[in-house]
């Protein structure tokens, strides 16, 4: 009875299509398939069922993956080799393909001499729950989850997402890369991931030098969510630029990492490279968001960045907000351009924690703003507080030669028997302003260096250099904040975020009204996601104060 009255229905509908035409019938299409690999496989199998599956990836990689398909590693098992889906394969983001494990734990692909998983010209593909691995050449050249476009003509390949995989051993754990101008992917995801004991970096996005006078980026629409970049190495022989870094995104427009780590990169980076690994930076970009990750105990090898965040060269209309960096060896944030260009402009930094910063390199500060032409940068509600690190003492901001339109206002500094700023010469309130800003030393007297002189006083400073006035009246404050872990608070994990929250009354309402005076928006809640209300505080948190 079933098997008449399917026949019937499959029927009418042919006989509908003859009369009316193929736009307005159903078509009959088989499912997409499912393709099984296990090592108690056999390659001479059908693969589509786990009671016929496949031994080896070398037999995966003689059928081609369609639109929809999915294929499954036996979980707990390792299989050697690359996976490859490439132009002609996949494409299609509502039914992508779909490689993954199944039964018990992960699947582990363990290259040798190639990528992991290349994913090369095309896209709509998800990769879920497995380890990469990589030894051999892997680790001296490729991508362990390689994603790749060469196509001309400047299209972006739509779709690709990775969760929930490990990847060690490759020079970058994951890499996203375009080569022509404009080309790449867009909608690539990355959450619930491990990224780790890679050479280079752990997850990298890049594509063709940069045009300030033609601006185009090879990826759009980039989201990196709960991941972990660590133990990212760097290479001690790389002498020519940096390695050792946790995250980087390059060559993209619109993009987001949040709610993600980067710790302990950088270990092995060579002493004589002319730049130096960061936990978490952007470079070639526009429209990056950094919010709600941390980064620390990252390293350099030589004597510049060793950062915690970063906005580097070119890059524009970004903002980095609620992040927590601490035990760096350089500074908690910087920003850095080496162009003269105009391109590196509109970014924001505000309610951020810096503490324990500048591990080796103490001179560059908490928070460190310098290059060439850095052009209208907002810095507002951080904390920076910059203790005695193991190589001596360093100032909370340091600001160099090269800016424009550069605003510092209502943050807290705290320094340790050190300038609490280090300013370069021909820095006009039109070029830097620094209002409402609360000034603390927790050991030793009170200070800043501007223009090669030391004032020993806000009202000297203020009186001459133009600095801390707003609506022509006197701005900024000398209070203790009274943090709840001391002067000094000794920031070892995330969960120590709370010691910096102030414990009085001082700094309630201390703040400049940002909207009013400015017309800068200062967002709703704090570094804790609690309500600033109007004045804020200054720094990054509401104080909790005691009855």
């Amino acid at each position: 009875m079933y098997r008449t009255a399917a026949m019937t229905t499959l029927a009418a509908a042919i006989i509908l299509a003859a009369g009316s035409g193929c736009a307005d019938t159903p078509h009959y299409a088989p499912p997409p398939a499912t393709y099984y690999v296990s090592p108690g496989g056999n390659d001479r199998n059908s693969g589509t069922s786990p009671g016929e599956a496949w031994r080896t990836l070398r037999r995966v990689e003689r059928t081609p993956l369609e639109a929809g398909n999915k294929l499954m590693l036996q979980g707990g098992a390792r299989f050697a080799g690359t996976l490859t889906v490439g132009k002609g394969e996949a494409g299609d983001a509502d039914r992508p393909v779909v490689i993954g494990s199944y039964g018990t734990g992960r699947a582990t692909v363990a290259a040798t001499d190639g990528p992991g998983i290349s994913v090369h010209d095309t896209a709509g593909v998800e990769i879920r729950n497995l380890a990469v691995t990589g030894r051999n050449g892997s680790y001296l050249r490729e991508g362990g989850i390689n994603l790749y476009s060469d196509l001309p003509g400047g299209d972006k390949l739509d779709h690709v997402a990775v969760s929930g995989v490990e990847v060690s051993g490759f020079r970058a754990g994951i890499a996203i890369g375009g080569k022509g101008s404009g080309t790449g992917f867009e909608n690539v995801t990355v959450n619930r991931s491990r990224l780790h004991d890679n050479k280079d970096v752990g997850l990298l996005a890049y594509g063709p030098d940069f045009d300030a006078d033609r601006p185009s980026y090879a990826h759009s629409h980039i989201r990196i969510v709960n991941v972990a970049a660590y133990h990212n190495t760097g290479d001690p022989t790389s002498t020519t630029t940096h390695s050792g870094n946790g995250i980087v995104l390059g060559s993209v427009r619109d993009a987001t990492v949040r709610e993600s780590r980067a710790h302990d990169n950088g270990t092995r980076a060579a002493a004589e490279a002319p730049a130096g690994p960061v936990g978490i930076w952007a470079y070639d970009s526009t429209g990056v968001l950094l919010e709600h990750n941390s980064s620390y105990r990252n390293h350099t090898g030589s004597r510049v960045d060793g950062a915690g965040f970063g906005l580097d060269s070119n890059v524009s209309e970004s903002t980095v907000q609620y992040n927590l960096a601490f035990q760096n060896d350089g500074p908690g944030y910087y920003t850095y351009t080496n162009k003269r260009n105009g391109a590196h402009r509109d970014n924001t930094i505000r309610y951020n924690i810096s503490t324990g910063n500048g591990r080796k390199l103490p001179a560059k500060g908490a928070l460190a703003v310098y290059g060439k032409d850095v052009r209208s940068l907002h810095i507002y509600q951080n904390t920076l507080v910059m203790p005695h690190s193991p190589k001596g003492r360093g100032p909370a901001i340091v600001l160099r030669a090269g800016l424009s339109q550069v605003t510092v206002r209502n943050n807290i500094l705290v320094t340790d028997h050190a300038p609490l700023i280090l300013a370069a010469k021909g820095l006009t309130p039109r070029k830097v302003l620094l209002q409402g800003n609360n000034y603390a030393t927790a050991a030793g007297s009170w200070s800043v260096d501007w223009a090669g002189r030391t004032y020993a006083d806000l009202a000297a400073w203020r009186a001459a250099t133009g600095q801390e006035r707003a609506g022509g009246k006197p701005s900024g404050t000398t209070t203790n904040p009274c943090f709840a872990g001391g002067a000094l608070p000794r920031i070892r994990s995330t969960q120590d975020a709370p010691l910096i929250i102030p414990e009085c009354a001082a700094p309630m309402g201390a703040g400049l009204d940002l909207h009013a005076l400015f017309g800068t928006d200062p967002g709703a809640v704090d570094y804790f996601g609690k309500a600033t209300g109007t004045p804020p505080p200054v720094g990054a948190a509401v104080p909790s104060v005691k009855d």
